[in-house]
């Protein structure tokens, strides 16, 4: 985890001081471009909150002051705050600014469950500890992952694991599932917690008839709907979910100021640049054309794929991106002139393309590919019809009509209403990337480039009937 720091009251007076003779009022904008910071994190370290050290020395050094220890609060007070270890933000971030801002207004007014959903690797837990960092403040933190195999699922366990480490004692005969809504609902109400859950999708479950979208224990849902249903609560929660839990949106429809969901996607050019120089990896990316530009294009700016690309050139290639090119440049290559002859020559289709962004080198094979293989394994497993069309859908190069997608299934003798079902929990599940409307009003869909060249190798492994 970063190191945090706090201003002391003397040192704000001597930040004050140096502050007016620059002339800069309290958040000034100048004052923001000088320390590369937002307004949040400004107004953040004048309230003695405790922000990111890189930052609050930033901070100092903007208005003058080289001696930042002095600025410091040392009092033992500031060790015994409840902050929770961040797993994947760190001082390579890069980008989001906006967004961040947006959310964090979100969470500080009156959403209480802030919901951030997309494919894998697309930096949903990145920006839940980036926003945590963001917000830090006189918040008790808490952190749970679903993922973790180990991990106990249901509501009332969850429920009493996170009563007992606020040390509340919960006597054996008022264990039941709804004793333990009310007895943690209320302990949310009445205290500031701000609590980040990675990997929801695992709470989830489905079938066919009703859709794939549902808690498999009732009771997270009901939790979820009573948290919003309270006149006031002071506790956020940041969720994150590779799928949407499609029951809690139906069910929490009457209280849209109180939730968001927010969809992640890839960086933008100017972010993927960014990423690279902060990386130490310059390449002429100015150039739309040098082969950093090109792998951002390429991966969809994929904040994953992109670092791990990043640190095989830093450390195996010792920074240098044109021997990285040298030996890789064909596999990256190739994708770019297939995505150039869909886009200016209509040549949509590539069933013999054979794309292999996820798996060219071993890193790429261990950080990547592995990843999507489990949201692969998932979407076989519970929802075979929306697999088999995702594969199948592979062979279109961008975006194409939703019905080009479809005739995949009916060709394979599916009904009309079971080709929109698998397409729904495509959409669900973010597999499916929307393209816009054509100009004979079709709806246009597509897959991330870096999925699909996942859903090649699955598709080519489909048995023949």
């Amino acid at each position: 985890m970063a190191v945090s720091l706090k201003a002391s009251k003397e040192g704000l007076e001597i930040v004050d001081r140096e502050r007016r003779k620059k002339g800069w009022q309290a958040t000034a904008g100048a004052w923001c471009a000088a320390a590369q910071t937002s307004e949040a994190t400004l107004k953040r370290f004048r309230r003695k909150i405790p922000i990111q050290q890189d930052v609050f020395v930033d901070i100092c050094k903007a208005v003058g002051i080289e001696n930042w220890e002095a600025i410091v609060d040392n009092t033992p007070t500031m060790q015994s705050a409840s902050y929770m270890d961040f797993n994947v933000y760190d001082d390579a971030w890069v980008g989001r600014e906006i967004l961040i801002q947006q959310l964090s207004d979100r969470v500080n007014s009156s959403c209480r469950v802030l919901l951030l959903v997309g494919i894998t690797g697309i930096g949903k837990t990145a920006l839940a500890e980036k926003l945590v960092e963001e917000l830090r403040g006189d918040w008790t933190e808490l952190r749970d992952n679903f993922e973790d195999e180990k991990k106990a699922l249901d509501f009332a366990s969850v429920a009493l694991q996170w009563l007992e480490k606020w040390r509340e004692t919960v006597p054996k005969d008022e264990r039941k599932p709804e004793q333990l809504l009310r007895r943690l609902v209320k302990r949310l109400r009445e205290n500031r917690y701000l609590i980040l859950i990675d990997s929801i999708e695992y709470l989830l479950t489905g079938n066919e008839e009703d859709g794939w979208g549902d808690f498999a224990d009732e009771w997270w849902g009901k939790f979820f709907v009573s948290l919003l249903a309270e006149s006031s609560c002071q506790s956020r929660f940041i969720l994150t979910s590779q799928d949407l839990p499609t029951k809690f949106e139906a069910e929490c429809d009457r209280y849209k100021n109180l939730w968001y969901c927010q969809l992640l996607k890839g960086l933008e050019i100017p972010e993927q640049v960014a990423l690279f120089q902060k990386a130490e990896l310059e390449g002429d990316l100015e150039l739309p054309h040098s082969p950093l530009r090109v792998i951002g294009e390429v991966y969809d700016g994929h904040p994953l794929a992109l670092r791990t690309i990043a640190g095989e050139i830093k450390g195996s290639y010792g920074g240098k991106v044109r021997a990285y090119w040298k030996d890789n440049s064909r596999y990256i290559e190739e994708v770019k002139k297939a995505i150039n002859e869909a886009r200016n020559e209509g040549i949509v289709q590539g069933d013999e393309d054979r794309w292999q962004l996820a798996s060219y080198t071993k890193v790429l094979r261990r950080k990547i590919k592995e990843r999507i293989e489990k949201t692969f394994e998932r979407l076989k497993n519970d929802v075979y019809d929306a697999y088999l069309l995702f594969c199948m859908a592979s062979t279109y190069r961008c975006e194409v009509k939703e019905n080009w997608w479809l005739i995949n299934l009916e060709d394979e003798g599916y009904s009309e209403e079971q080709q929109k079902a698998a397409m729904q929990t495509l959409r669900d599940r973010y597999l499916v990337e929307d393209g816009g409307i054509d100009d004979e009003d079709n709806r246009l869909v597509g897959q991330h480039n870096l999925i699909r060249s996942v859903a090649i190798a699955h598709r080519l492994q489909l048995p023949e009937n």
